[in-house]
């Protein structure tokens, strides 16, 4: 037991209890510190309302104590438990699919406990975001509210954990990381030894797929094990539906409670925040959607990768109060019935990037700009999505391909996508990705900082792989919000490959970028035996022309007057993304690998397209 004196803020002081074990029904005991209100050393003896925090990274870690501390100076109850298998906690460690029982128990324990009043709020960022999803679909009597930060998977098959059938390779290097902090490894540092000492995971990632038992993982099974059965689940299956994985095949059961989803448009759960809202907030009083311009969790920063959107956009300087009592006031609503004006709050608030000076600043990036807007809706109601369409010679323009008499080969692209080489991922919506990748925007070139670049780090527009479509620049400024989608008729010599889309804010030359510079924004991929089915993959027939369609995960960007709108097309994103084989197997099992030639098609039959949620200007 500890008591802390002086309290980070608030009225009470703090007394802590250690590694509650919290039992669950497979016996299994979870360890959770008990944070709660006091006065002069002992803890306050009336029921109260509780906030629960479950989290895989250390319930003692430094920040996890001192928001648990604010909240217990608030008069909160806060339990902050490790999750399965992880840190003090027992049991084996597979990742997702525990959280729903086992929240689900520890609710069931808080709701025994003499200092709990009935009433129990939940919070956490990322992981602890998917944990509370988790727990939400059991529909918990005790659950009042939850505020779910940069997680929560809608559908991790589709976005988070595979994309658009490939497979999101931030899992292994998550895996990586993360495997020394399990109990085997903090119990014997042989472990630890033999797992790091030699083990440099950037020469892992030119030997997939992993063999069983011969990876870097195979002195953890635990992390082996879950990595290596989520990566051979290629097919949309009831594994994929299970709870922890898939909140909307239990939306119906889903905790009809106010919550807040709160992410940021260079997250890997974008899709999933903004799906996740778009669904509960039909039916649950007291749905919010906040989206920023940040990337996994860094709502304190100015800047995503290299791109600097000013200090408006860190969220605390853009409150009435800071993060912490923003939330309070949430909590102090729903949990203790305070009249606080929290209703009044818009139900949607979005950072829209965009409108800088397009200067180098102080800290040598890019001034990318943005503001913050208030919204009643998302999609927002004044979008009109607009068809924008891949030209001969790399336009793109709201003119469809026009009827001629001698097209020749200016109907279509056609490149050779060798799985040997592929296109290297700079930047984008990636969490957990070091030290292999690096989230946010970044000038699309190559670089010895992103991992497969090669000298002499020339644009990835130079490749001969990657295809670039892109507007001439614009008379006037044009808002991009929502989510888009890119529509394309293609053809391959391989009987399954990949296609990606990538779109851009294209800056002029100026002083500090004499070369221009070209921002990603959001990304996608297909897996083209996916193309009809998540369910039933269909090879293709060499040579046939399909029409597939890419989804790019959601963003709002602001191009200005004199930029280019454009649209990069190729087939891989490594290491974003695992690398199609072409071969029609999964390349988390088959390290078989073969050159395909690729096509898209821009003509009038067959005309490929992105549609873009254009917004009305001021």
């Amino acid at each position: 037991m500890t008591t802390k004196d002086d309290p980070p803020d608030g009225v009470f002081q703090v007394y802590s209890q250690h590694d509650a074990a919290v039992p669950m029904r497979d016996g299994a005991n979870l360890a959770a510190d008990v944070h709660r209100p006091s006065r002069g050393g002992q803890p306050l003896e009336e029921p109260l309302p509780v906030l629960l925090h479950r989290t895989p990274y250390n319930k003692s870690k430094e920040a996890a104590v001192l928001e648990a501390s604010f909240f217990a100076t608030h008069g909160y109850v806060t339990v902050v438990q490790d999750c399965r298998g992880r840190y003090a906690s027992d049991g084996g460690f597979t990742k997702y699919v525990d959280e729903g029982p086992d929240g689900s128990d520890t609710l069931e324990w808080i709701s025994q406990q003499p200092w709990c009043n009935g009433k129990v709020g939940a919070y956490g960022l990322s992981y602890a975001a998917h944990t509370q999803a988790a727990m939400a679909c059991f529909n918990p009597s005790l659950l009042a509210c939850m505020w779910m930060d940069s997680g929560g998977f809608s559908n991790a098959f589709l976005s988070g954990c595979r994309n658009g059938g490939a497979f999101e390779l931030r899992q292994v290097t998550w895996a990586f990381n993360e495997a020394m902090q399990s109990p085997l490894a903090l119990a014997d540092p042989l472990i630890t030894q033999a797992a790091l000492k030699g083990q440099d995971i950037h020469d892992w990632f030119q030997k997939f797929p992993f063999k069983r038992g011969h990876s870097p993982l195979q002195w953890t099974p635990d992390y082996e094990n879950y990595l290596l059965e989520i990566w051979a689940h290629e097919i949309s299956d009831d594994y994929w539906r299970q709870v922890g994985l898939c909140a909307e095949a239990h939306y119906d059961n889903f905790s009809p409670v106010p919550q807040v989803h709160m992410g940021s448009w260079y997250d890997p759960y974008a899709r999933s925040t903004t799906d996740n809202y778009v669904a509960l907030s039909k039916r649950i009083r007291g749905t919010q959607l906040i989206m920023g311009p940040w990337t996994h969790g860094a709502r304190t920063l100015t800047y995503s990768g290299d791109a600097d959107f000013g200090p408006q956009a860190v969220l605390d300087g853009n409150l009435d109060q800071d993060y912490n009592h923003f939330r309070l006031r949430f909590f102090d609503r729903w949990l203790k019935g305070a009249q606080n004006t929290w209703e009044e709050e818009p139900p949607v608030r979005i950072f829209v990037m965009g409108g800088g000076s397009g200067r180098r600043n102080s800290e040598g990036r890019l001034d990318h700009g943005g503001r913050w807007r208030s919204e009643k809706q998302w999609p927002l109601a004044q979008a009109r999505n607009c068809p924008f369409y891949l030209g001969s010679g790399g336009g793109l323009s709201v003119r469809a391909p026009q009827s001629d008499d001698d097209l020749n080969l200016r109907d279509r692209s056609t490149y050779l996508f060798d799985p040997g080489s592929p296109v290297p991922t700079i930047g984008g919506n990636i969490s957990s990705g070091q030290p292999i990748m690096q989230a946010g925007g970044f000038d699309q070139r190559e670089s010895p900082e992103f991992y497969g670049s090669r000298p002499p780090h020339l644009p990835l527009a130079s490749r001969p792989d990657v295809l670039v479509f892109q507007t001439d620049p614009l008379a006037e400024d044009v808002e991009v919000t929502g989510t888009i989608s890119v529509n394309l008729w293609i053809s391959s010599s391989a009987v399954d490959t990949d296609f990606t889309a990538k779109l851009l804010d294209v800056y002029p030359p100026s002083q500090d970028y004499p070369e221009g510079y070209a921002l990603n924004l959001t990304d996608g991929i297909l897996r083209v035996k996916f193309r009809d089915s998540w369910e039933k993959p269909e090879l293709m027939e060499p040579g046939q022309a399909y029409a597939v369609t890419i989804q790019l995960l959601p963003t709002s960007n602001l191009f200005v007057r004199g930029h280019r709108i454009r649209l990069d097309v190729s087939s891989s994103n490594f290491p974003r993304f695992d690398v199609n084989g072409n071969t029609g197997e999964n390349p988390g099992t088959s390290p078989v690998k073969l050159m395909a030639l690729n096509t898209v098609y821009h003509s009038p039959d067959r005309p490929s397209h992105v549609v873009l949620p254009l917004i009305p200007t001021d």
